[in-house]
């Protein structure tokens, strides 16, 4: 791998932790823990991988939300979602749903399989002030209908927002932090390459096999599978894959840099506007 000075260089990593949510769900935590608390906007990253049934059946039933947006990208397995609006649908393999919960929603998501492997993450992203007590919406997309490119060595980039420099855009619009969210499949020993945008926040999260890339001091450093890592300034991502390739996740969105008040499923900017969003919920009024 060369060093390019233009390149992004790895400031943080991190591994997951072991946790359970919903009504006990076991998935890998990654960011949301003390290791990384946010990296503003993103909020949280789950990762759910699991062929036991007792590791994710009971689901997540009817829960809030409000302040925030949830992004859930399935690998494997199929996740069926509904809320207190009256939407409802399913989550299949390779697909991605961009939920907005705005002012408030209640939902459940819940596997629609009993048994065999369901894998995909969960992300929060938060919202700006102006925009955390807007009507929810959402954007569902299927596999067939997020674009892919295929680049040099046989590398996919599937592209779920954003831009790439190839000019290749994924199907979620209008998302007030400008993100970009590519899932980046790399055959063994192959080098990618992309320019990113300088103002955004980013980071880096390995969910199969190894890749490097360089740190603040210009050392190659190794990302293995479970790793995450926070990335600094710079002009392009530069990451080359290990010898049994490496599939990963690499986001990017502008920071808010709003104070950020946090309970529970709400995500507003004050302790009072937390208490409010409880209080509506409690009322029935989310």
């Amino acid at each position: 791998m060369s060093r390019d000075n233009s390149a992004l260089k790895i400031i943080k990593k991190v591994t997951g932790r072991a946790t359970s949510d919903g009504a006990g769900v076991n998935l890998t935590r990654i960011m949301g823990t003390p290791e990384l608390n946010m990296l503003d906007p993103f909020l949280l990253l789950d990762e759910f991988q699991s062929d036991k049934a007792d590791d994710y059946i009971a689901g997540f039933p009817d829960h809030p939300h409000r302040g925030f947006e949830t992004v859930t990208y399935m690998l494997a397995g199929k996740i069926r979602h509904k809320d207190n609006a009256g939407h409802e649908g399913v989550i299949e393999p390779g697909g991605i749903q961009w939920m907005t919960a705005g002012r408030g929603i209640i939902h459940s998501e819940m596997p629609e399989q009993e048994d065999g492997l369901l894998w995909g993450f969960q992300l929060w992203i938060n919202l700006p002030a102006t925009q955390k007590m807007t009507e929810p919406k959402y954007q569902e997309f299927s596999k067939d209908e997020i674009p892919r490119e295929t680049r040099d060595g046989n590398i996919i980039v599937r592209v779920i927002t954003g831009e790439t420099i190839l000019g290749t855009e994924g199907p979620v619009k209008n998302i007030a932090t400008n993100p970009v969210y590519l899932d980046i499949r790399l055959p063994a020993g192959t080098e990618f390459s992309e320019p990113v945008a300088t103002s955004n926040n980013k980071f880096i999260y390995v969910y199969s096999g190894s890749l490097s890339l360089p740190d603040t001091g210009n050392r190659i450093m190794k990302l293995e599978t479970g790793d995450l890592a926070v990335l600094g300034q710079g002009e392009k991502l530069c990451i080359t894959a290990g010898t049994d390739g490496a599939n990963c996740l690499f986001l990017s969105a502008l920071p808010l840099n709003e104070p950020v008040a946090r309970g529970g499923p709400f995500v507003m900017n004050t302790r009072d506007e937390i208490e409010q969003a409880v209080r509506d919920y409690q009322e029935g009024n989310l």
